[in-house]
């Protein structure tokens, strides 16, 4: 099993900013992220989508200390930038987690440069849209 955390927003997807984001909502890419985890045969996957940070960090550590799931993959959003909490989290779980973003983040704003989350993550795919998630639970089975 495969656990995927979105953070804040990204509840919006398909109607925020979809020159940045895409014009498909998390709904979408979930059913087609099934599809790929299936394929790749592994027998489910838990979702979580909160904007709350104590939400995300909870989800980190009940995915994480679950027999059951194999890694994480997260998306934290904007907390990628400043959570210390979320960052702990991952550093404290025994399974490895990889980092998502949609957007490019180095070619953006400068503020979002820089992910201090990523630190504590097996790796970071950034820039690849939905795919990054897909090459994100493919690094996490192999």
């Amino acid at each position: 099993m495969i656990g995927i955390i979105n953070g804040p927003n990204l509840n919006l997807l398909g109607k925020r900013e979809p020159e940045i984001y895409g014009s498909e909502s998390l709904e979408d890419i979930n059913n087609w992220l099934l599809d790929r985890v299936a394929a790749l045969g592994e027998s489910g996957v838990i979702f979580v989508q909160s904007n709350s940070e104590g939400e995300i960090v909870t989800a980190i550590q009940e995915m994480g200390y679950n027999p059951a799931v194999r890694g994480i993959v997260i998306n934290p959003g904007a907390y990628a930038h400043y959570s210390i909490a979320i960052r702990d989290a991952i550093a404290s779980v025994p399974v490895p987690v990889v980092e998502v973003h949609l957007s490019n983040i180095h070619a953006r704003e400068e503020f979002r440069h820089r992910s201090v989350t990523a630190g504590a993550c097996r790796g970071m795919i950034c820039g690849l849209g939905k795919l990054g998630y897909a090459l994100a639970v493919e690094s996490l089975l192999s």
